[in-house]
């Protein structure tokens, strides 16, 4: 790439994302948020699980699975955990009167990219995947979701995932993009691999996701190499002391790559120069490329446009939750088919209070 951006920060984060699935063939009708989650039909031997987001994310991974099969007997059955306070219908009126912010409520420092374009698919169930992470946890032994994991980290010949971070709204934000790479035009592009557990592109929901997702990695990376990430910024936000003493054999490995640092705050300062000096240009190009999970072979390439306007609209709504100015919102009606495949549709508030609005609008018409 001409400039080794690898040398700037260690590469020690992983892929954030994983799998998807089209949900374009799910009906939308108000009647998805009466009728409890349907287990897929099929005999591809994958579980039916639910999750949130777009293509290679934890989100969809869930729906990965669901490209038809059964009930998975490791799935946990939210409807039978009466022991779990959540199911007893009062996590509202509890939230309410915690009186912290998620942030501080879930014990946060930070944000990632995927938490943020989770929140476009269904901000309610990201709410209830950090109130119940065991059951998030589950998805991880899905064997769709470990294959599609091993493709993303057999693709190499680029500088791959490289780690960005900084702030955005008053919330420090992390994530890690998956390709920079030079294109025939000696443009720089930002890519996203997004393994399908089917050779079809996502839906439309799916794609908002995305192309946010790969929006804020612009965002912050550009500020990165423009010198406006502080360290003081990342020193606050993380809590970090700077003044810690490095010990003998991080010393060693120090100078053995040519840094002179004695206390974490000098490497800081190090990388935050590195950053500033180094001579990288900005993203050129956005692109999502969508690959066949089972021989890898690619769907298409989307150009992702950048609106700087309508990302920084939707990071300020998201963001405004983080901070406590606003409580969650789940799906709208005519996305209630989302539902079908949620973990954690049979305990949800929202969908309840939804089909509760519904009941009572078709009461009120009959009555007519």
């Amino acid at each position: 790439m001409g400039t080794d951006l690898t040398g700037v920060v260690q590469r020690e984060l992983s892929d954030e994302e994983l799998l998807a699935l089209d949900l374009d063939l799910f009906p939308t009708d108000c009647v998805e948020f009466i009728e409890k989650p349907k287990p897929c039909e099929g005999s591809d031997g994958h579980a039916s699980s639910s999750t949130t987001e777009p293509c290679c994310t934890d989100q969809e991974t869930a729906e990965a699975t669901c490209s038809g099969n059964e009930q998975s007997p490791n799935q946990p059955n939210t409807a039978e955990q009466g022991d779990d306070p959540l199911c007893e219908g009062s996590s509202t009126k509890r939230r309410k009167q915690d009186g912290r912010i998620p942030l501080e409520r879930f014990g946060w420092k930070y944000l990632t990219v995927t938490d943020l374009s989770r929140q476009a698919w269904c901000e309610q169930q990201v709410v209830y995947g950090a109130e119940l992470p065991h059951i998030k946890e589950l998805r991880e032994d899905i064997p769709v979701v470990k294959a599609g994991s091993c493709l993303h980290l057999a693709r190499g010949e680029r500088v791959r995932e490289f780690p960005v971070f900084g702030e955005l709204e008053g919330i420090f934000v992390v994530g890690v993009v998956d390709e920079l790479c030079y294109n025939s035009k000696g443009e720089l592009e930002l890519r996203e691999l997004k393994t399908r557990g089917n050779r079809t592109y996502p839906s439309a929901a799916q794609r908002k996701s995305h192309h946010l997702q790969v929006s804020i990695y612009k965002l912050l990376f550009e500020a990165m190499i423009k010198g406006q990430l502080k360290k003081d910024t990342i020193t606050h936000h993380l809590c970090l002391r700077t003044e810690q003493p490095f010990g003998s054999e991080v010393l060693v490995h120090a100078q053995s790559v040519g840094y002179t640092v004695s206390t974490f705050g000098d490497l800081l300062d190090l990388v935050v120069l590195n950053l500033m000096y180094v001579e990288i240009p900005t993203v050129d190009a956005l692109k999502i490329e969508y690959c066949y999970q089972a021989d890898a072979s690619v769907i298409g390439t989307e150009v992702v446009p950048f609106e700087e306007e309508w990302v920084k609209s939707e990071l300020q709504h998201y963001c405004s939750f983080w901070k406590g100015q606003r409580e969650a919102r789940g799906v709208d009606i005519e996305e209630a088919w989302k539902c079908r495949y949620c973990d954690f549709a049979d305990i949800c508030e929202w969908r309840q209070s939804k089909a509760e609005e519904a009941t009572q609008k078709n009461r009120a018409n009959q009555s007519k």
